[in-house]
């Protein structure tokens, strides 16, 4: 395993981003990116799942935004977006969906 401490359990709790990850999970072609790009969508899924059906989302409802939102994420490459210099990745992940599922009107 490239990346130690990637069984994390489930939790609507962020954790702590590691940024190595992030950037490496950019070159989606190589097989550390690959894995680190997994990685993050193992452990993204579960609070920004649980951010929509804080939301109000019903639970089918949050799980089709949210895997529409990581299908979206990776075809746009949103992770070339993501600065370490201009915040937390968790806020921008957050955003990033609210601005995709118009959570925030």
């Amino acid at each position: 395993m490239l990346f130690p401490g990637a069984s994390r359990s489930r939790s609507a709790r962020f954790h702590t981003t590691r940024w190595t990850v992030v950037l490496a999970a950019r070159d989606r072609e190589g097989e550390t990116g690959q894995q680190a790009l997994s990685l993050l969508c193992r452990e993204y899924w579960y609070p920004l799942y649980a951010f929509v059906r804080r939301s109000g989302s019903s639970a089918e409802d949050a799980k089709d935004l949210t895997q529409a939102f990581f299908t979206r994420l990776l075809e746009q490459d949103y992770l070339s977006r993501a600065d370490q210099g201009k915040g937390r990745f968790r806020t921008f992940l957050l955003v990033a969906l609210k601005r995709f599922s118009r959570l925030d009107t």
